[in-house]
């Protein structure tokens, strides 16, 4: 159960650098945009997450707070996501604070991971 429990954590970890590295070329190439990329790598990262926060295969308890914490900055970079691509879909562009807004919870949301214990 822990081999699989491992698994599960990778594939979020693999969903959080999808996000971050499809943001991040966008970036780098100054193209402020949204792409369906972005959205892949939330919605593999939420639910291999959903997933992480069930209570099987550990020995002990969950930190659900820092759970609650991750989720809430999920929601909102998936709130972020949806707004740029609607916006983006029916004026053609994207305001940067949108954008750079969506790389920023993302890192806070990986350093949440890795720093709180």
């Amino acid at each position: 159960m822990e081999i699989l429990r491992h698994i599960v954590v990778l594939v979020h970890l693999i969903g959080f650098a999808v996000l971050f590295g499809a943001w991040l070329v966008e970036a780098v190439g100054r193209r402020i945009r949204v792409t369906r990329l972005m959205t892949v790598g939330m919605v593999i990262a939420a639910v291999a997450g959903l997933t992480l926060a069930a209570p099987w295969g550990i020995e002990y308890d969950l930190n659900y707070v820092k759970l609650g914490i991750k989720l809430v900055v999920l929601l909102v970079i998936g709130a972020l996501l949806g707004i740029g691509s609607a916006r983006q879909k029916r004026t053609g562009t994207l305001a940067p604070a949108l954008f750079w807004s969506i790389g920023a919870l993302t890192l806070v949301n990986a350093g949440i991971a890795v720093i709180w214990r």
